[in-house]
């Protein structure tokens, strides 16, 4: 295949592409009207140096989020199913060169005594991470999400597995969807090809086009829930944007649905790993990018990472992320065994926030935001190019904020600490008042009155 970056194309907008004021309060209002931008459009915001601009391009961003996904947060966590890995990425932890890092892939009971810890705090939505290893091919990632739909513990469940692994063929890509899969994830870290292949000089990662056309075949395969992102730090962060948005207009093009969700997670420090500091993201220049991505792909949902801080992430929430991680974990076994908690020959890479989700959820909460683990579009046939038909014009909106109460009430009810309940009925209450349309509002009133009597799993 060739790939369909066009640095040289990318490199010209960057240097050529003017930012003048009127220009880039049309290409906001074009946004917020739910169109998805062109190139052009993203390098004009990109080069934008006023500051008043930008705060424009930052209430921008934060409204579009609003118009279309209500004040709604999804929580998840990543699960780490093994860290053995052919691939000698300079950045992680896990690489095979790391003669330090103990490898270790988790059995079956392992797994599941993984998954119940999960479920015994609340979490409904997983994130399945694996290294690039022979033995984590297809049959052995279908079989890890059916373990992990499998396991209950009291009302705990698991009811999304999303996967973040390695490329896999339009086969294998058919095994795991007929696991019942949700997104499938493959984040190409770098779209800028020299700087992957400085960074990727061995195992299969080092192909950088059979990467670049995973998701391809992840479609051609009936996977319509396809996630992308870039490892930040890498590379200019401009170029990686402009990178993303071509990636996103690609599937558009070929496939008439874009991205479920876009990442963008920042270099944070791993075990051996000491990479050049010249491309490292500030703060600043990291809202910036993420406000952009938001108005770039109106559509698509942008997930933010526990690698940074409480306080970032409190800010970036509001420029419009969708999902975030929650009581996270990077090592193997680290939520089942306290003993292995942060242990950095276990860690793929530091945390920076590394609070519990109920802390994460009463912060949400103080902070005017909705926690929710739904998974009804999923469930109901909402993906793909139909949960685009949904939500670029905005409608998501009348599920999200429905199902989002409703699983709210779920943790309150059986999960949270007093003071996050106290918070979360506070919440609910604020957001049936904001309710306006009658029929929506009895139907949540309804069903909070029978999860509080001991039904669960409502949603619409």
């Amino acid at each position: 295949m060739q790939s369909f970056i066009d640095e040289k194309l990318i490199n010209n907008l960057l240097r050529e592409t003017s930012s003048q004021r009127a220009m880039v309060r049309e290409i906001i209002q074009k946004s917020l009207s739910k169109k998805r931008l062109e190139l052009n459009e993203v390098a004009a915001l990109l080069n934008t140096t006023d500051p008043r601009l930008i705060q424009e391009i930052f209430q921008g961003a934060k409204k579009l989020k609003e118009d279309i996904y209500g004040n709604r947060i999804v929580l998840f966590a990543p699960l780490y199913i093994g860290n053995d890995c052919t691939n000698d990425c300079k950045y992680c932890g896990f690489r095979v060169s790391n003669q330090d890092a103990r490898r270790r892939t988790l059995s079956d009971s392992e797994l599941k005594t993984e998954i119940e810890t999960l479920e015994s705090r609340g979490h409904k939505r997983l994130i399945l991470v694996y290294g690039e290893h022979p033995k984590y091919d297809a049959d052995f990632i279908a079989k890890t999400v059916q373990i992990a739909y499998a396991t209950k513990k009291d009302r705990g469940e698991i009811r999304r597995v999303n996967i973040n692994a390695p490329p896999l063929t339009v086969e294998g890509f058919k095994k795991v969807k007929e696991a019942g899969i949700g997104t499938y994830q493959i984040f190409q870290e770098t779209y800028h090809q020299e700087t992957y292949k400085y960074y990727h000089p061995s195992g299969k990662k080092a192909d950088y086009l059979w990467r670049l056309d995973g998701l391809d075949r992840a479609q051609e395969a009936g996977i319509d829930d396809v996630g992308i992102g870039a490892l930040f730090g890498l590379y200019d962060w401009k170029f990686e944007v402009m990178g993303l948005v071509s990636h996103a207009i690609h599937l558009e093009k070929k496939f008439n649905v874009g991205p479920h969700t876009i990442s963008f997670p920042r270099f944070q420090p791993a075990q051996g790993c000491d990479i050049s500091s010249k491309y490292l993201v500030s703060d600043d220049d990291f809202k910036r990018l993420v406000a952009i991505l938001r108005l770039a792909v109106p559509y698509t949902g942008l997930i933010l990472t526990a690698r940074e801080n409480p306080q970032i992430r409190k800010e970036v929430i509001d420029l419009g992320c969708s999902q975030i991680d929650a009581g996270s974990r990077t090592e193997l076994g680290g939520y089942s065994d306290a003993k292995v908690e942060q242990e950095s020959d276990r860690q793929q890479f530091k945390l920076g926030d590394t609070r519990s989700l109920d802390e994460v959820m009463r912060g949400l909460l103080e902070d005017g935001y909705t926690p929710s683990f739904c998974t009804s579009c999923y469930r109901l046939g909402r993906t793909g190019e139909q949960f685009m038909e949904f939500a670029i014009p905005g409608f998501i909106r009348k599920y999200c904020t429905p199902n989002a109460l409703l699983t709210l009430k779920e943790y309150l009810e059986d999960y949270s600490s007093e003071a996050t309940k106290k918070a979360g009925e506070k919440a609910i209450q604020g957001a049936l008042d904001k309710i306006n349309d009658p029929k929506v509002k009895q139907m949540v009133q309804e069903r909070l009155v029978r999860i509080e009597k001991g039904e669960r799993d409502l949603y619409c």
